[in-house]
């Protein structure tokens, strides 16, 4: 696969984050990750290399490369953190010392920060500690905003646990269950779960947060993320299992636009199921095509690749493009040969281009 960027964006702070949403209708949309210096937790937590990458970079890269803001700041009383930040593009608001206290609570600190921003109208405040953060989360979440009218939208993640209410030992009480009947006890796939704040990101309006100190309230919604996406770093203990989590699932930046992905074999593990009406069948992997999805999500381009010498997945190819929404292409023995007019047509370089495929040389496209 073509190397992905994972660099910083040296612009001492200065931002060119595209054309974002029209419909803004004249609102200034920025976004605010809030890096205090006095982490007790894990010290300068905010900028402890994770995966490679500060993990202050992993949420502002995700808030730049979705286009939607007008600005992206953070929010720091810390030098070094400031450095950081404006390294990868962001601009840098110094809090006071009135809110970068341990008692002080994030909503004091976008409250200075609107006062002192007087232009801006709607805030994003993202958690640096999220570092699967991808930029159509905030794309689609900010759309409730923009073009639905909500004052406020907030990041969930569903989950699947019963809930029993806590005693005091040696209270004498009993234990209860405050979100199951344990005579009817549901299996998970008769369940819808519940939906539990996963902290990646709030987003509020001006008004709502100076006048009723809140960044969820008045005509609010959520956004719901994938469980794979909703990372929290709290201790250190998480650390490890963050770097493994966000290596798979975290957002590495515009390195590739289009990726090519054979269907035999990369989608399916090679074998062929007979059914009882004597048709030959194949299974495909529901992570892989998950994982195309939030490709496409990110604005990378997929063509799946089928072969023109396998009956079984030719007989799927219109069935593959209206699940996965993307062209099918058919490749002979020389796939290089039949994708190189595609990769012209659209007018990239190879560097531009990934290719999943088990009988394909990654030289092709170094």
């Amino acid at each position: 696969m073509a190397a992905r960027n994972l660099g910083p964006r040296e612009k001492n702070g200065q931002q060119d984050h595209g054309s974002r949403s029209k419909k803004a209708e004249g609102r200034h949309l920025a976004a605010l990750v809030l890096a205090r210096g006095g982490s007790k937790g894990i010290p300068l937590k905010n900028i402890k290399m994770l995966a490679g990458v500060p993990l202050l970079g992993w949420v502002l890269r995700a808030a730049i490369d979705s286009e939607m803001f007008d600005s992206v700041w953070v929010s720091t009383d810390h030098d070094e953190i400031e450095k950081v930040a404006k390294s990868w593009g962001a601009k840098v608001h110094r809090r006071s010392p009135e809110v970068s206290r341990d008692c002080s609570s994030s909503v004091e600190t976008i409250q200075e920060f609107l006062r002192n921003n007087t232009e801006v109208d709607v805030v994003c405040h993202i958690q640096c500690t999220s570092p699967c953060l991808h930029p159509s989360h905030l794309q689609q979440a900010l759309k409730k905003i923009i073009e639905d009218g909500y004052d406020s939208v907030f990041s969930v993640v569903r989950r699947h646990q019963f809930r029993w209410k806590e005693v005091k030992e040696g209270s004498g009480e009993y234990t209860e269950p405050i979100n199951l009947i344990p005579a009817k006890r549901p299996r998970r796939q008769d369940w819808d779960g519940e939906l539990y704040e996963n902290g990646s990101f709030y987003i509020g309006t001006r008004d709502l947060i100076l006048k009723e100190n809140s960044t969820q309230g008045r005509k609010v919604a959520y956004f719901e993320m994938e469980p794979e996406h909703s990372v929290d770093i709290d201790v250190d203990i998480d650390w490890p299992v963050a770097e493994e989590r966000v290596l798979r699932f975290g957002y590495f930046g515009r390195g590739v636009s289009l990726m090519f992905c054979r269907v035999s074999r990369c989608l399916t593990d090679g074998r062929v199921f007979l059914s009882a009406s004597g048709e030959d069948m194949v299974s495909i992997q529901t992570k892989d095509t998950t994982g195309l999805r939030m490709l496409q999500n990110d604005g990378v381009e997929v063509v799946l690749l089928i072969s023109n010498e396998d009956p079984v997945t030719q007989s799927m190819a219109e069935k593959l493009k209206k699940v996965m929404g993307c062209e099918v292409m058919d490749v002979g023995d020389d796939p290089l040969k039949d994708v190189q007019s595609v990769v012209e047509q659209k007018r990239l370089d190879w560097k531009d281009v990934a290719y999943m495929g088990k009988e394909v040389s990654f030289s092709w496209f170094s």
